[in-house]
């Protein structure tokens, strides 16, 4: 994400160049060629949209770019997550789609504020229609402007999991561990039960696993022969004073068990791997003293 940030700083604003050259032209036009545009009958009010529409536009390009620029200062000695970048950059595409809409009906001769006060009864029943969509648009924002989450995060909303690949108006997209994209409504931040696992850029991972009774017994045994495996592990911030099986549950004839265990990154992949070692190294455990017995 990092990267992406970058490139978007690098990048030359070629949209705003244009906007600008295009309102000078305009601008120039009107001024100089005021009788040939008046013989025109629908050119005046063709100008007049445009204008209403590129002006506004570049004025709040302008007001985005400072907005940025004084932001980046201010966070220059600490990690910025990107979310305020994110939220102004999709406020600023909202703002310019209704600048764009009022400037279609300026070219077609309707007032705005006449249209608004006509369509009033249409825009509550349009609101109460898309009312989880308009939810989850300010939920989103919200979101977006918060230090809560951001791209890139491992996060749990509800019973969905995985790292943030996007936040958009009306979703929060996920990759889960199969790599599988999610969409999860912005809403379930704010109504579900929600986790940020990298909240605190932790590489915190679990492993999660049950043996017989006959087994359990040994347990100490299995706790010695796992830190032997994973002690020089270079893949693992090994602590051997924090390192135990914990209990989970007791059933009739078997023992859950869990192990917090600490990567050196927080990566999905990696933590995969990592698991499927440790769960390798209980079966061959398991398998020996069955055969053992």
């Amino acid at each position: 994400m990092n990267a992406t940030l970058e490139e978007n700083k690098r990048r030359f604003p070629w949209i705003f160049v244009v906007k600008l050259v295009l309102v000078i032209i305009l601008t120039t036009v009107n001024i100089q060629f005021p009788t040939e545009i008046k013989a025109v009958s629908w050119l005046p009010q063709l100008l007049k949209g445009v204008l209403s529409f590129l002006i506004p536009s570049i004025i709040l390009s302008f007001v985005r770019f400072i907005i940025i620029i004084l932001y980046n200062t201010r966070h220059k000695h600490r990690p910025v997550r990107g979310n305020f970048v994110l939220g102004i950059n999709r406020l600023t595409a909202v703002l310019n789609t209704v600048f764009a809409i009022v400037s279609i009906m300026i070219t077609f001769g309707i007032d705005p504020r006449d249209f608004i006060t006509s369509m009033t009864i249409v825009a509550m029943a349009i609101a109460v229609l898309f009312r989880d969509y308009i939810t989850n648009m300010i939920s989103g924002l919200i979101i977006m402007f918060s230090e809560q989450l951001s791209v890139g995060d491992r996060i749990k909303v509800g019973d969905h999991k995985g790292r943030i690949i996007d936040i958009t108006f009306a979703n929060l997209v996920l990759q889960d561990e199969e790599d599988d994209i999610v969409m999860v409504p912005n809403n379930f931040v704010f109504t579900a039960t929600f986790m940020n696992l990298s909240a605190h850029q932790s590489s915190l991972f679990s492993v999660r696993f049950e043996l017989p009774l006959s087994v359990s017994v040994h347990i100490q045994e299995l706790e010695e022969v796992l830190k032997l495996s994973l002690i020089a592990h270079p893949n693992l911030r090994f602590e051997e004073d924090e390192f135990y099986l914990k209990v989970v549950e007791i059933g009739k004839d078997f023992v859950r068990y869990k192990l917090d265990l600490y990567a050196v990154s927080n990566s999905n992949r990696m933590h995969r791997q990592l698991e499927n070692e440790i769960l390798k190294e209980i079966i061959k455990f398991e398998g020996n003293y069955l055969k053992s017995s």
